[in-house]
């Protein structure tokens, strides 16, 4: 991945002083990637939902999935891709603004939501949504936006002090304190990890990443020792057998939904444990659900369409603009770390995590925000602007 990060750095410098302008169509490969990886989500979603079937919730979760993601999110990626990446440097900083102000709407009675102790919804004119999942992309544009000015630059440790750490860690601490406050660590910690990634891609200094790391573990180990229920994750990663009716429960059931899978799976819609054993089963765990239904062979498929979507990013962030290679890197990492965040909990690399599987879990505002960055990033593999950042 970081070698991929370097020849996008050095593509830049190499053509610093080449002044020209190439414009060019949405690139297909990146597209037919996105809609096999849909589409696969939308097969295993349809296989898990099967345990909602007379249900009450049933019609509202499918109407969520498919009509609010999927086709809300196609007609809004087709828009993003239609507004030129230029729109989004110039207007970064407003449509980060807008959604922080989203995340704070949150925390306001009648407006905000509360669901096991977190308050991460909001619902406006009878639509319920989460804040954070728009947030995720403004974030991106405007960390994008600070860091695209000195893209590529060997600066002087103070000059890069203030002109590069200093506008991440600000804004990273904003968004601590606003993802905390609901609380929502796993989205966190995606968000910090894609902003020390661009920051390195920017031409970063790995002495303030030394700094940063630091701050990043004293951080996390305040968070760990002060919330009980992610120092339970934690327990439960290092210790799989602990507590197997309580807080490691959906660890255990999805260990034994992915074992029973075995190499091919039991069939489409054939998964038993996510009748009344698995917790989530069209949330969290629906990566435990298709592993059930496809075995290690469907897994692996899915894993591999990821890899292959994230390397065909990293091809179009090769060729954009400085401004445009950030951004799609940024938003490729958002969608491809989160997503392997929770395969890996769920086989217990990780401790378990609520984010969800991108283009797969439940949840009609994160695949309509998936979708939309997918035409954000189309966008910025559109035009190419060759020594103008």
């Amino acid at each position: 991945m970081f070698n991929f990060l370097k020849k996008i750095k050095n593509n830049k410098v190499k053509k610093s002083k080449t002044l020209a302008k190439i414009e060019y169509g949405v690139d297909k490969p990146f597209l037919i990637i996105t809609f096999i990886l849909i589409s696969a989500g939308l097969i295993i979603f349809s296989s898990a939902i099967i345990m909602l079937i007379g249900n009450a919730k049933y019609d509202t979760v499918r109407f969520n999935q498919y009509g609010l993601g999927l086709i809300g999110g196609l007609i809004a990626m087709f828009i993003c891709y239609k507004i030129p990446i230029t729109f989004y440097r110039k207007y970064a900083f407003y449509i980060y603004l807008a959604s922080a102000v989203l995340m704070i709407l949150v925390f306001i009675p009648g407006l905000g939501i509360s669901h096991g102790g977190a308050r991460r919804w909001v619902e406006l004119f009878g639509i319920r949504f989460q804040p954070a999942e728009f947030y995720k992309i403004g974030v991106i544009l405007y960390i994008s936006l600070w860091l695209m000015k000195d893209f590529g630059k060997k600066l002087d440790l103070r000059k890069n002090f203030y002109s590069r750490t200093l506008p991440l860690i600000s804004i990273l601490g904003i968004s601590s304190i606003l993802f905390l406050l609901q609380p929502d660590t796993d989205i966190l910690g995606v968000i910090c990890l894609s902003g020390v990634i661009l920051y390195l891609l920017s031409g970063g200094n790995f002495k303030d990443m030394f700094v940063l790391g630091i701050i990043g573990v004293i951080a996390l180990g305040i968070i760990v020792f002060s919330r009980p229920y992610v120092m339970k994750r934690v327990q439960i990663f290092l210790n799989p057998s602990l507590d197997p009716t309580g807080a490691g429960y959906q660890f255990q059931q999805s260990l034994i939904a992915i074992g029973s899978g075995g190499i091919v799976g039991r069939g489409y819609g054939q998964s038993i444990q996510k009748f009344k054993y698995l917790p989530e089963p069209i949330g969290d765990s629906i990566f435990a659900v298709s592993a059930e239904d496809f075995g290690f062979i469907g897994t692996t498929f899915l894993i591999i369409l990821y890899l292959v979507f994230l390397m065909r990013g990293f091809k179009l962030a090769v060729k954009s603009s400085s401004y445009g290679s950030l951004v799609i890197v940024g938003l490729l990492c958002l969608i491809v770390i989160q997503s392997f965040v929770n395969m890996s909990a769920m086989m217990g690399m990780l401790p378990l995590s609520g984010t969800p599987l991108i283009f797969v879990s439940q949840g009609g505002t994160s695949l309509l925000i998936s979708l939309m960055s997918i035409g954000i990033i189309l966008s910025a593999s559109r035009e190419k602007k060759l020594g103008v950042k």
